[in-house]
């Protein structure tokens, strides 16, 4: 009997914090202010986060390449992104419209930024491999007069035909011009998690109904989110490359802006899955007769509204 009474408290108390918890963070995600900022935010880290090298330790636990976070989440983040964001992507859309193809069309947009990752990784090697080379160090020594040995600078042998992964496997020098891939798929992780996440404040503010497996989805990818950052932070902090890191962000940044803030803008179509929310949300500024959002027109610095 204690057992059985106790049962519903605790489900009850689950249910109560699990909707705290997702008011918050689905309010702070959908605001305008976050969505307005967040990569200026992101660029800050990015650009300031190096000086923070002067103060850590060298010998964190995550000044170790081999860390478990590491191996574990960093090596396949976007697996982790595609997973989590396409999951409450797909539920979110297919609890309001019951409607697969819909939910398929939304879940495109994370297939599109996957394939444009797969190939942008395919350039940047090639580009990476035609302007860098490969040096194999040799020590050298420059002998007197009187033939005494005398240290002098180490030389680098010139490898042709070496590419950067071959290069490093086999303990040689590479040297050239490179982009921070881990940079770059972190700052677009986090881009795309904030945007795909940011529709169910809205949602919930509209007074949408969210049952408990959605609400556990967005504070998967809420806690993703924050562990992107937290990797990111820990990246530049114990391995500063700023040059490539800088770059790297870089291209993360434009691929975001080309693909949510251009054209994922446009009326949805069969070459166009659409702005999160298309087709789901409706506009709150009229409340006798509310309009999809997607039927409402609007310009590339627009954002919801509560």
């Amino acid at each position: 009997m204690i057992v059985k009474n106790k049962s519903p408290l605790f489900v009850v108390a689950f249910n109560s914090l699990l909707a705290l918890a997702t008011d918050i963070w689905a309010g702070l995600l959908g605001s305008a202010v976050f969505r307005r900022n967040f990569h200026l935010l992101l660029s800050g880290v990015v650009l300031f986060g190096p000086a923070l090298s002067m103060w850590v330790s060298k010998y964190s636990i995550f000044a170790n390449r081999n860390h478990y976070l590491y191996r574990m989440f960093l090596r396949s983040s976007w697996g982790w992104t595609c997973v989590f964001a396409g999951s409450f992507v797909f539920l979110f859309s297919f609890s309001i419209r019951r409607s697969l193809w819909l939910s398929l069309r939304h879940v495109s947009r994370i297939g599109t930024v996957g394939s444009l990752w797969w190939g942008s990784r395919r350039l940047l090697t090639l580009l990476e491999n035609a302007a860098g080379s490969c040096y194999e160090p040799i020590s050298a020594t420059l002998h007197g007069g009187q033939g005494a040995g005398v240290p002098g600078k180490s030389l680098l042998l010139l490898h042709e035909g070496e590419s950067k992964t071959s290069c490093l496997k086999a303990g040689m020098l590479w040297r050239g011009w490179q982009v921070s891939e881990e940079t770059c798929l972190l700052c677009l992780c986090c881009l795309v998690l904030a945007e795909e996440t940011a529709v169910l404040g809205p949602f919930l503010a509209q007074g949408g109904p969210s049952g408990a497996p959605l609400r556990l989805l967005f504070l998967l990818c809420v806690s993703l989110l924050g562990l992107w950052l937290f990797l990111l932070l820990c990246l530049l902090a114990h391995f500063p490359q700023f040059p490539s890191q800088l770059l790297g962000c870089a291209l993360g940044y434009l691929a975001w802006r080309g693909l949510y803030q251009g054209w994922y803008r446009m009326q949805p179509s069969w070459c166009c899955p659409g702005w999160p929310g298309e087709g789901l949300l409706r506009n709150s500024s009229n409340c006798h007769h509310r309009e999809p959002l997607g039927r409402i027109k609007r310009g590339v610095n627009d954002v919801w509204t509560h």
